[in-house]
């Protein structure tokens, strides 16, 4: 399985490239996972809707430049579905037992993602309806990733 990591901003604090790193290097041996950051569109603190409906639009582009046409899209969504870990494990190990070997998860900057990959979204997922850094959410989607993996395989995992 081929799964890459769609990401909105560059990582800056050292614990959280830690993170990644080590959940990349325990996830080699289940599937060739690599991380497509890209740069987020600089703006002020203060945006109207248009603005930031612009950002988001150029934000946008990027993402849908970076996904493959024969990508299985997940995009990480506040209003998407909730699943329990058993529960994305067993929406990966589905994607694959019915021929999806490659999948992108994407994971917007500040302010979201636009419409277009909204569009462009097989599935929407959510962790919570709480709102996380998106720096700090690509850490914890590594890590119910390599979770998912260690519970497909009956392997041990910490409740």
């Amino acid at each position: 399985m081929k799964i890459t990591i769609i990401s909105v901003g560059k990582l800056k604090e050292k614990y959280l490239k830690q993170g990644t790193q080590e959940y990349l290097k325990r996830l080699s041996s289940y599937a060739d996972v690599s991380i497509v950051e890209l740069a987020d569109e600089k703006a002020p603190e203060t945006m109207s809707e248009a603005e930031m409906d612009m950002v988001k639009r150029k934000e946008g582009e990027r993402i849908l430049g970076a996904i493959k046409p024969d990508t299985y899209v997940i995009t990480l969504e506040i209003e998407g579905k909730m699943l329990t870990s058993e529960g994305l494990a067993a929406k990966m190990d589905e994607l694959a037992t019915y021929g999806k070997s490659k999948i992108a998860f994407v994971i917007g900057g500040s302010l979201g993602i636009s419409d277009e990959v909204r569009k462009r979204s097989d599935f929407a997922l959510s962790f919570s309806k709480l709102t996380f850094p998106h720096q700090l959410m690509r850490l914890v989607l590594l890590e119910q990733v390599y979770r998912g993996f260690r519970i497909v395989r009956g392997e041990p995992y910490h409740k």
